[in-house]
């Protein structure tokens, strides 16, 4: 039986790993202490965790705040999987699935909330949240707050706005893959994190790896392709036709069934993916 007041238990249980990586443990005690955190960590070194793990042995709900619903999906899947309690509300719910979801949320039966950063403006989301107990607020892909923030989600910087909206102030964490000191500073200073403790383990992602695909000789390796407008990814597109390997297509006008159709296939057939 799992010890929730054991952070080894905990990530042994739901996890199944024996140790920390590097930085884990520094921000899980630091939020079990109630302090407010900042973590930024490479992709794949368990950010989630940092807030994972201390959402479990809360007593109250972690909300967390992410810009992307399919990160929200595949965080949910593998919570879910692992045997933790979760959600997530976003545009991808019918009105039928939120209201239930809320419902659900209100009686206790998660213990973390994923949530579109439009969610915390809304009037049933605000009434849901002042009448339950939150222990911990998680800012995930926290850097957009500073370098993309009034672009990318104008919500994002209204954050701060719903936390003191709340009956009394849970301890929070942000985290991101990237973020330069001047970033950090802007990550602290707009959600006016009380005296936080900074946790830096680097940018390189280690599980990555740079592919030349002009190179003939280089093994076939599954692989993301990040470009800045249709016309590069129709030429990416006819280069790769030939030589077998899956491709999916996700622009800024992809309507949202096509796009959850691609999340789907692509959580169906693979487990792990490189970048280019």
């Amino acid at each position: 039986m799992t010890d929730f007041r054991n952070k080894y238990s905990v990530l042994q249980d739901f996890f199944g790993h024996s140790q920390f990586r590097n930085g884990q443990e520094q921000i899980i005690d630091s939020i079990l202490a109630g302090r407010d955190c900042l973590g930024v960590m490479p992709t794949g070194a368990g950010k989630s965790m940092c807030y994972q793990i201390p959402a479990l042995m809360f007593d109250g709900i972690t909300i967390v705040v992410s810009p992307l619903i399919s990160l929200m999906k595949d965080q949910v899947n593998s919570l879910i999987q692992s045997g933790v309690r979760a959600a997530y509300l976003n545009s991808s719910l019918t009105a039928a699935q939120y209201e239930m979801a809320i419902s659900n949320a209100a009686r206790g039966m998660y213990k973390i909330i994923y949530v579109a950063p439009e969610r915390l403006e809304t009037w049933g989301f605000l009434d849901f949240a002042t009448h339950v107990e939150i222990s911990m607020i998680t800012v995930d892909e926290a850097h957009c707050i500073s370098q993309w923030g009034q672009d990318f989600r104008p919500s994002y910087l209204r954050i701060k706005a719903f936390v003191d909206s709340l009956p009394s102030r849970p301890v929070m964490g942000a985290f991101t893959a990237t973020a330069t000191r001047s970033v950090q500073e802007d990550v602290e200073r707009i959600l006016e994190l009380r005296s936080p403790v900074r946790e830096v383990t680097g940018f390189e992602a280690d599980q990555l790896t740079l592919v030349d695909t002009d190179q003939g000789t280089q093994k076939r390796e599954d692989f993301v392709w990040t470009c800045a407008g249709e016309g590069q990814e129709q030429l990416f597109r006819g280069c790769i036709l030939d030589d077998g390997f899956y491709h999916y297509v996700l622009l800024a006008q992809t309507d949202a069934d096509s796009a959850s159709a691609v999340q789907g296939d692509w959580e169906r057939l693979f487990q792990s993916f490189w970048v280019v």
